[in-house]
């Protein structure tokens, strides 16, 4: 046999740029934006989180206009509920999805029935009669057309809506045809979901037929590591939460003797230690021709791509970034909606922002800058204009920042 050949290190410089490039966070966000370009972006990065959380603006709105300076919500809902060139299903989370894709979920619905058929948590917001009771649900969509949850009354009388720990069966029901594919979300009112049948949301992607076992692996492997850039076999495999790691190992070390992906050790950024990746086989050749890191600081969503798994973040970029809106106040170190702040191609901070509504004023609370980064006069006036497109994307009159 052969000798193995040796692995390639990659130093930490270049595995952060292979990241932001495939996260199109080295893209130009300027210039005119529309309905068409939200959708490219979407196809891009892959997914965009969608998330209720709504202190400064909800996170796929901030992954968005991340990216494009001209982004507004508006653009979004025309691309999921006009252009109907994205829909709304699940990942790792909801999300809005290329609807070219959408064959490749009637596996994810295949998963959804099973998983939720043995869960005591989905059977007993179900209630005893669950065949029932989503035999009435659909079939009052059939008939009325788009519904939302509190078009539903239950037995006791009251609405069909609530929380996500409040919901009725109606509600359940509703999420249950939704998470198998017999419903798709046609648009939602004032963020709640309103469902009609698949066949009417998308006729033509319904009618598609589901790829094989080998294609959909093929698929979710291959764009996973593309809008990753660099990563890990398990990395991969949670992308879509689609694959087993296992699987996903046994693809790559394939493709890696078909030349299409290559194993490399990738140097830690702080020079202590390496640890195992993938990439592309051209790896090298598309870094020569990404631009550089916009000088820019950008005010980034806690669930955008770049940092939504965290131990990768740790690893690619030094940056130890949590998501404390459900931690104990007590227990939080910073607070409970915080945004990673990226400069150039390092995470220069965090900050602390809300929207005052009322007045119309984007505030920033508080802004912790990482060990060794100063804030500088010129760093201050970058995290000024940061602020002052983020003011932009969600209408926001004035911005406050703090004084020191």
């Amino acid at each position: 046999m052969p000798p193995s050949p040796a692995i390639e290190l990659v130093p930490a410089a270049a595995a952060r740029r292979l990241a932001l490039l495939a996260a199109g966070l080295l893209d130009d966000p300027s210039g005119d934006v529309d309905a068409a370009r939200v959708a490219r972006v979407v196809h891009r990065l892959g997914a965009v989180q969608i998330d209720s959380i709504n202190t400064v603006e909800r996170a796929h709105h901030l992954i968005l206009g991340a990216r494009l300076d001209g982004y507004r919500p508006e653009h979004l809902a025309h691309a999921l509920e006009v252009d109907r060139s994205l829909f709304e299903h699940w990942t790792h989370d909801a999300a809005a999805i290329p609807v070219e894709w959408f064959p490749h979920w009637r596996h994810t619905f295949v998963r959804h029935r099973r998983r939720i058929a043995a869960s005591a948590w989905w059977n007993e917001r179900l209630g005893p009669r669950r065949a029932a009771m989503t035999r009435m649900v659909r079939s009052r969509i059939e008939r009325e057309g788009p519904l939302a949850a509190r078009d539903f009354t239950t037995t006791s009388g009251r609405a069909g809506g609530g929380s996500w720990w409040g919901w009725t069966p109606e509600k359940a029901a509703l999420e249950f045809l939704w998470h198998t594919g017999t419903l798709l979300i046609a648009k939602r009112a004032r963020f709640e979901k309103v469902y009609d049948l698949a066949e009417r949301v998308l006729p033509a992607a319904v009618e598609a037929p589901r790829p094989s076992p080998a294609a959909h692996l093929e698929w979710a492997a291959t764009t996973a590591l593309e809008r990753l850039g660099i990563a890990t076999a398990r990395e991969i495999a949670g992308f879509w939460s689609a694959l087993a790691p296992e699987r996903v190992e046994s693809w790559l070390r394939k493709q890696a003797r078909r030349g299409s992906c290559v194993r490399v050790r990738v140097a830690a950024v702080d020079g202590e230690r390496t640890w195992e990746a993938w990439v592309p086989a051209d790896w090298e050749a598309r870094l020569a021709a990404a631009p550089e890191a916009p000088s820019r600081l950008r005010l980034l969503a806690p669930f955008d791509p770049i940092v939504r798994d965290r131990k990768r973040a740790a690893r690619l970029f030094g940056f130890d970034f949590a998501f404390e809106a459900f931690v104990p106040a007590a227990k939080r170190r910073y607070g409970y909606y915080v945004l990673p702040m990226l400069e150039g191609d390092r995470f220069a901070g965090r900050t602390q922002p809300r929207f005052d509504r009322e007045r119309g004023a984007l505030i920033l609370d508080r802004v912790w800058w990482e060990p060794g980064v100063r804030p500088t006069r010129v760093r201050r006036r970058a995290l000024h204009d940061a602020a002052a497109r983020l003011a932009a994307c969600i209408g926001a009159r004035s911005i406050e920042l703090p004084a020191d």
